[in-house]
């Protein structure tokens, strides 16, 4: 391991690092991804106005939960947030994986957005 960093910090360093390259504008906001140990949540969020436009979240009751799976409640969420970006407008955004590996859950949200229909 680098240094000193804790694992949560080594996630931080390159969450920075991404977010130099990813912005979200009105026209392609951008599709963060948080990842808890027991809940992922997704927000859409235009940079420019620094405002959060769609957010779901596993919290939620709507959300269904397959059996023993955090990666299949992950899709549900990527499509749930995929949903509700439609009905507002937005189809083309920006994927921030916040520091997280494109892997597992995060890659599962990713896809799941996707079959609902966003583009990135």
């Amino acid at each position: 391991m680098s240094g000193h960093h804790t694992k949560n910090e080594r996630r931080q360093i390159r969450r920075y690092r991404i977010r130099k390259r990813v912005r979200g504008s009105a026209g392609r906001p951008r599709l963060c991804v948080f990842r808890s140990a027991r809940y992922i949540y997704a927000q859409i969020i235009d940079d420019d106005s620094g405002t959060t436009l769609v957010a779901a979240s596993s919290r939620e009751p709507s959300v269904p939960k397959p059996a023993g799976s955090k990666v299949g409640v992950s899709t549900e969420v990527g499509k749930l947030v995929a949903q509700r970006a439609r009905e507002r407008g937005i189809v083309k955004v920006a994927f921030d994986r916040g520091g997280y590996l494109y892997h597992g859950r995060v890659k599962a949200l990713a896809d799941g957005a996707r079959a609902a229909g966003l583009e990135f």
